[in-house]
């Protein structure tokens, strides 16, 4: 069931999204409890399950709730650049382990809860994709990316790949590897600056 923000009491709210990101730093994921959360918040057990299925739905709330209001990418025109320093946030992040093992448990409970799922998806992750979206939009105006490319594939491209070597654990994930997605990608949307030859006869 989802949240419904119009029942609730504002300040009970926001103690408990902050008593469950308080929680989280000082004990991670697995270890935390919803009944951690509702006594650190002064809150009853009982009033974070009329609000949230459970403590991943509550801890993906209060990660939404933290993120900035608007996400936009660093554009110095240079798309190469940019990018470069998108993934390598991105793989600084995956490198941390307690915001790799919140990742982790979210990601596992999204796989067995499909409205969990479609909430991490449209609140913490297309947010993000559509900043990158929007920078190689501006970045295909300025003749930096073909017209034809499809933006969205490209921004899979980006992000899958670190995914799956995060996900699997098939590989390092470096700053090193991160560029070398970003040079294949940009190397693949980049328009060819070559000239046609005549034909022939």
């Amino acid at each position: 069931m989802t949240p419904q923000p119009t029942r609730r009491n504002e300040r009970s709210r926001r103690a408990i999204l902050a008593a469950a990101l308080e929680l989280l730093t000082e004990t991670g994921y697995q270890a935390l409890t919803v009944e951690a959360i509702a006594a650190r918040a002064g809150v009853g057990k009982q009033t974070i399950y009329r609000w949230w299925r459970g403590k991943g739905a509550v801890i993906l709330d209060a990660l939404a709730d933290a993120m900035p209001e608007v996400i936009a990418l660093p554009d110095t025109g240079d798309l190469r650049a940019d990018l470069r320093q998108v993934l390598r946030a991105t793989v600084a992040e995956f490198a941390d382990p307690r915001l790799s093992a919140t990742t982790r448990a979210v990601t596992i409970e999204t796989l067995a809860d499909e409205d969990l799922a479609g909430q991490a998806r449209d609140r913490l992750l297309r947010p993000q994709l559509n900043a990158v979206r929007v920078r190689l939009e501006a970045a295909r105006e300025a003749g930096q990316v073909r017209p034809d490319a499809a933006l969205d594939q490209v921004v899979e491209l980006l992000f899958g790949a670190l995914y799956h070597r995060w996900l699997l654990r098939n590989g390092p994930l470096t700053d090193d590897y991160a560029d070398g997605i970003v040079d294949l990608v940009v190397a693949a949307v980049t328009p060819s600056t070559s000239t046609p030859r005549p034909a022939s006869g």
